[in-house]
C-alpha cells in the first residue's frame, strides 16, 4: 500500500480516547473496509449480549455464576443492593487494613511494622498481582512483595531464602476461592512450616482472600488470622485483579488502587459503546477475529516498549488463552477455538524473535504497546538531540514498519504513560476485547472445563501413589512394574506408576529402585 493510503488508513481507523489519552490503531491489520461492514451485525449481538451479562444474566450455567467484574469499578451496576454494599464494604475495608499496616497500626509480634508481603496465590491469584507490582510498585519499595506461585519446592525454598530474616517481619496473603487449590493450599502448608521453624505464631501474620465460607475462610477465622476479605463467585480468577485479589496486595505496596479503578470505569464506559469504529474493545476483537480467520489460526505475540510492562503478555495470556480455549462452541458443535498469546518486551525481542515474525511463519499478529512518557525528568542524549527513550520509539516504529512492509499484521496500544489509571484502563480494555471476541465465535468465555480436568487427572495419579506404596509396604519382596501394576490393579496405569516410584526414589522416600534406568520393565522395586 502507497505511503499515503497507509496515512489516510491510519487515519480513518485510529481510535483515541480523550480522557485517558488512549491510542488503539488497528490501521496495519490488511482487512479492508467490506470486511469489517459484514461483521457489524455480529458485533451488534455481541454488544446485547455484553449488556446482558452486566445486568446480571446467568454466564456459567454449570455453576450458575453471573460474571461481574466490571460492577468491581462500578458498584452502582451492580443488580442488587446487597451486591453494591458488599462491593463498597469490601474496598473500604481492605483499604483501611492496607493503611493499618503500612502506618505500623498493626504491626508483626516484636517488630516495628511489616516489612514485606509473601502473597500465595495460582493463576489470575498471582499473574495480576505480580504485572501490577511490576508496572507500579516504587524501584525501591517500603514493603517489598514476594510470590509462591507453584508447587515447585525449590522455587518455595527460594523464596524464603530471599526474604530472609525478615520472615519474623513478612505479612502472608494466601489466596483462594475454594481454599482446595492445590498448589495454593501446599503453599500456605510450606509457609505454616516456615513461620513455625522460626518460632513464629503463623495466624498472626496471615490474611485469606476466599470464598465466603469456603475452607480457607473457616481455617483463617478458627485459627484467628489477622483478616480475611472476600472472593466472589462472580469473579473469575483471570478477571480478579481489581477484586480484594489484587487491590490488596497493591494497596500495602501503596499503589494508588482507586486510580486503577477509575481506569478501568472510564475503560468499561467507552467499550460499552455500541459502535465497532467507536469502541476500542471491538476493534481489537475485530482484528483478533480477522488475523484468525475467526478460528484463532494466528497467534497473538505481545510486545510492550516499557521495562515495566514486561509481565503484561503473562497477564493476558491467562486472560485470553483461558476464556478463549474450548472444544465446543454454545450450540455444542466442536470447533477447537483458542488464540495463542506470547511475548516479552520491546525492544529486548527485537534481538529476540523479530527476525522469525518479519521473515519466518507468518502464523501470527503483533500488539506493540507503546508508552509516550519516557521518565520523570530530564534525559540525556545518547547521541546529539537523541535520548534512549527517542531510541525506543524509533525501535517501536521500525518494528511495525518493518512488519507492514513484509505483510505482516500489526495492531498498536499506546498509552500517555504507566500509571495506575492507564493500568486499570488497560486491564479493562482486553477483558471486553475478550468477551466481544468470545460471542463474535459463539462461545462461553467464562467456563474452562480444561482447567478442572487437568486438577482430577492429578488428583489421579496422586490417589494412585497412594496405592503404589501399601502396596510396596505389604510385600517382602522387591516387585517389578508388572507385579506392582498387578498388585494395585492398575494395568491399564502402568507408565504412572514407573513415573511415581521414579519420582519417589529420586527423592529417598519411602522406596528405593534397582536395575537399569535405561530398560523400565527390568526394574524392581522396594519399600524402605
Amino acid at each position: 500500500m502507497e505511503l499515503a493510503a497507509l496515512w489516510k488508513r491510519y487515519q480513518d481507523w485510529l481510535y483515541y480516547h480523550e480522557g485517558l489519552g488512549i491510542y488503539v490503531d488497528v490501521s496495519r491489520m490488511s482487512f479492508d473496509d467490506p470486511y469489517a461492514e459484514q461483521l457489524v451485525p455480529k458485533f451488534d449481538q455481541a454488544f446485547e449480549a455484553m449488556d446482558e451479562l452486566e445486568k446480571g444474566a446467568i454466564a456459567n450455567p454449570d455453576e450458575g455464576r453471573m460474571v461481574g467484574h466490571y460492577w468491581l469499578r462500578a458498584p452502582d451496576l451492580a443488580p442488587s443492593e446487597e451486591l453494591k454494599k458488599d462491593i463498597v464494604e469490601t474496598l473500604e475495608s481492605l483499604e483501611n487494613f492496607a493503611q493499618k499496616i503500612r502506618s505500623g497500626a498493626i504491626t508483626p509480634a516484636n517488630e516495628p511494622k511489616f516489612t514485606d508481603i509473601l502473597s500465595v496465590g495460582i493463576g489470575g491469584s498471582a499473574l495480576g498481582p505480580q504485572f501490577v507490582s511490576k508496572a507500579l510498585a516504587p524501584a525501591v519499595p517500603d514493603i517489598d512483595i514476594h510470590f509462591i506461585d507453584n508447587t515447585d519446592p525449590i522455587g518455595i525454598d527460594h523464596v524464603f531464602e530471599e526474604i530472609g530474616d525478615r520472615l519474623k517481619s513478612t505479612l502472608v496473603i494466601i489466596t483462594s476461592k475454594s481454599g482446595g487449590t492445590p498448589e495454593t493450599r501446599n503453599g500456605m502448608v510450606e509457609a505454616k512450616a516456615a513461620y513455625e521453624r522460626a518460632g513464629l505464631s503463623f495466624p498472626k501474620y496471615a490474611v485469606a482472600v476466599t470464598g465466603i465460607d469456603s475452607k480457607l475462610e473457616n481455617i483463617a477465622k478458627g485459627e484467628g488470622w489477622l483478616a480475611t476479605f472476600p472472593m466472589h463467585d462472580w469473579v473469575g480468577g483471570r478477571t480478579s485483579e481489581l477484586s480484594a485479589v489484587g487491590l490488596l496486595p497493591a494497596a500495602l505496596q501503596g499503589i494508588d488502587i482507586r486510580g486503577m479503578l477509575a481506569g478501568a470505569k472510564e475503560m468499561d464506559e467507552a467499550t460499552r459503546v455500541h459502535d465497532l469504529r467507536t469502541n476500542p474493545a471491538a476493534l481489537l476483537a475485530l482484528a483478533w477475529y480477522f488475523a484468525g480467520n475467526g478460528t484463532g489460526e494466528k497467534d497473538m505475540v505481545v510486545l510492550p516498549y516499557k521495562d515495566s510492562l514486561l509481565l503484561f503478555s503473562r497477564y493476558l495470556q491467562q486472560l485470553v488463552m483461558e476464556s478463549l480455549g474450548k472444544e465446543k462452541d454454545l450450540d455444542g458443535n466442536t470447533v477447537y477455538q483458542g488464540i495463542a498469546v506470547y511475548g516479552n518486551k520491546g525492544s529486548t525481542d527485537q534481538h529476540a524473535y523479530v527476525q522469525q515474525l518479519r521473515e519466518g511463519v507468518p502464523n501470527f499478529f503483533a500488539t506493540l504497546i507503546e508508552v509516550l512518557k519516557d521518565r520523570e525528568g530530564p534525559s540525556v542524549d545518547v547521541e546529539p538531540g537523541v535520548t534512549s527513550g527517542d531510541y525506543l520509539s524509533g525501535l517501536l516504529q521500525g518494528t511495525r514498519r518493518a512488519l507492514s512492509e513484509n505483510n505482516r499484521d500489526s495492531i498498536t496500544i499506546t498509552i500517555p504513560e504507566v500509571s495506575p489509571k492507564m493500568v486499570g484502563a488497560l486491564i479493562a480494555l482486553y477483558e471486553r476485547a475478550v468477551s466481544l471476541y468470545a460471542s463474535l465465535v459463539n462461545i462461553n468465555a467464562y467456563h474452562q472445563p480444561g482447567v478442572e480436568a487437568g486438577k482430577k487427572a492429578a488428583a489421579d495419579v496422586l490417589s494412585l501413589q497412594t496405592k503404589v506404596k501399601e502396596a510396596l509396604k505389604a510385600s517382602d519382596t522387591a516387585l517389578s512394574l508388572d507385579e506392582l501394576v498387578e498388585k494395585t490393579d492398575t494395568k491399564d496405569k502402568i507408565e504412572n506408576v514407573y513415573k511415581i516410584v521414579r519420582h519417589l526414589d529420586a527423592n529417598g522416600r519411602e522406596l528405593k529402585i534397582e536395575g537399569s534406568p535405561s530398560e523400565p520393565a527390568s526394574l524392581k522395586v522396594s519399600a524402605l
